[in-house]
């Protein structure tokens, strides 16, 4: 059975509930880290988990949910590996994978109808990466992303330009 990992905040409970049905249906196994319910919590405490279970291989794939879908992709790209995407539409969804590669999808729980998260999830699933040119972006990437975490660069104190570190 084909596993994903899902969280939300309040503010896209509703619609991760409905995801999970859809999931369900469609045959996945979901495995869900919150929130339970509608009470106010901070989005973070929810998509961290979920991002850092992408990022360390536990699972392939996972769909973060908060009210804007902003603070959750912003949170989730910060884990490496992840490619989180914000999709309010299918059409973006497919782009995400077939270009983008993308492992982490966000919905918008204030923005986006069931009927509308459901068309989206079917196609950021069934949609496969196109390789190709994309992967030599991709991989551009990957080089950002391990500089980073070897902290070969870092923000400069004033003026916030990307400068080499000095050994």
């Amino acid at each position: 059975m084909k596993k994903i990992i899902i969280g939300a905040d309040h503010a896209g409970f509703d619609l991760k509930e409905a995801i999970k049905s859809y999931l369900a249906e469609a045959g996945w196994e979901v495995v869900d880290k919150g929130t339970y319910n509608h009470s106010s919590v901070d989005y973070a405490d929810f998509g961290g988990p979920v991002a850092m279970a992408v990022s360390t291989g536990s699972f392939s794939r996972g769909i973060l949910v908060c009210g804007s879908g902003v603070g959750m992709a912003i949170l989730a790209n910060k884990f490496p590996g992840v490619r989180a995407a914000l999709c309010l539409d299918e059409e973006m969804a497919c782009l995400s994978r077939s270009h983008n590669d993308t492992n982490v999808l966000v919905l918008a729980g204030r923005r986006t109808d069931v009927k509308t998260a459901a068309a989206i999830v079917k196609g950021w699933l069934s949609t496969a990466f196109e390789g190709g040119r994309h992967q030599q972006r991709l991989e551009k990437i990957r080089q950002w992303e391990q500089k980073i975490c070897q902290k070969e660069i870092f923000y400069g104190p004033v003026n916030n330009e990307i400068q080499e570190e000095k050994p």
